[in-house]
């Protein structure tokens, strides 16, 4: 029985981790777009083809329920499937709105209408896709108003991270945070929108000054998901728990093990 955890490389383990340690007793079935990656970088049109077609495979697999780990793809694809219409039975969604839903002080599946919160300047690092969407500030405005955003792309770091170059991505973070500095001199609050960036949230938080609260997305994911499926049983589907990529399964293992620091094995999907 697995849920699908799907992302554009090796960031949505970090939901999967909070996720696995959330819900012990759930499978979970990972699938890495690897010989795509990364996504941050591609049209809008091509990151919803990709996306889609993974997304289907998941499903085929007998996933009921994909979550979109890659904040790329839930910006740029998830509104576009949910509303072309998914198979009865199934149901993909996105991270964004745990995010936000966190930064707004509203409880899950609190519908009224946006209101004052009390953070006005936020920060949001994220893949030049993602920023390019606007999808964090559309769904932002759905919960409240008086919040300016200052999106900053981040290019260069997720490949950093795949490539497991540590010490160049912890200088590409603290040279997108003083250009975002330079546009939001004192931010009340960061989103780390790419679910890439946890790996590297003391070096975000280090650039940005004890006073920035910083928002990463896994343990609040995976909060959520708890939450969905305690009212939505039925959508922990019939697959088996396993790692899959569309790249090389032995390259992949190797830098998904550096990733999470334990052992995992991927298999080709």
């Amino acid at each position: 029985m697995a849920v699908g955890i799907f992302d554009s490389g090796l960031g949505g383990l970090t939901v999967l981790n909070a996720a696995q340690k959330r819900l012990p007793d759930v499978d979970f079935l990972y699938y890495a777009d690897s010989a795509h990656a990364p996504y941050g970088v591609r049209d809008a049109e091509d990151i919803f083809n990709l996306t889609r077609t993974a997304v289907q495979d998941l499903w085929d697999r007998g996933c009921n329920l994909v979550i979109l780990a890659c904040n790329t793809a839930s910006a740029a694809a998830l509104r576009r499937m949910q509303e072309a219409g998914v198979p009865e039975g199934k149901r993909v969604l996105g991270v964004f709105v745990p995010l936000i839903e966190a930064l707004t002080e509203r409880q899950w599946g609190d519908n009224s209408p946006p209101r004052e919160v009390q953070v006005q300047h936020v920060a949001l690092f994220a893949t030049p896709a993602t920023v390019s969407s606007r999808a964090f500030q559309r769904e932002l405005a759905f919960r409240a108003i008086g919040v300016d955003v200052e999106a900053q792309a981040c290019g260069g770091v997720v490949d950093a991270i795949e490539e497991g170059d540590m010490i160049l991505a912890e200088a590409l973070v603290r040279s997108h945070v003083d250009a975002l500095k330079r546009k939001m001199p004192e931010p009340q609050a960061a989103i780390l929108g790419c679910t890439h960036y946890p790996l590297m949230a003391e070096t975000f938080q280090q650039a940005l000054g004890p006073d920035v609260k910083v928002y990463s997305q896994g343990d609040l994911v995976a909060e959520s998901l708890a939450d969905y499926l305690q009212r939505h049983p039925n959508m922990i589907g019939e697959g088996a728990g396993r790692y899959l990529t569309t790249g090389k399964p032995g390259v992949v293992t190797d830098r998904a093990t550096q990733f999470l620091r334990r052992q995992i094995s991927f298999e080709a999907a």
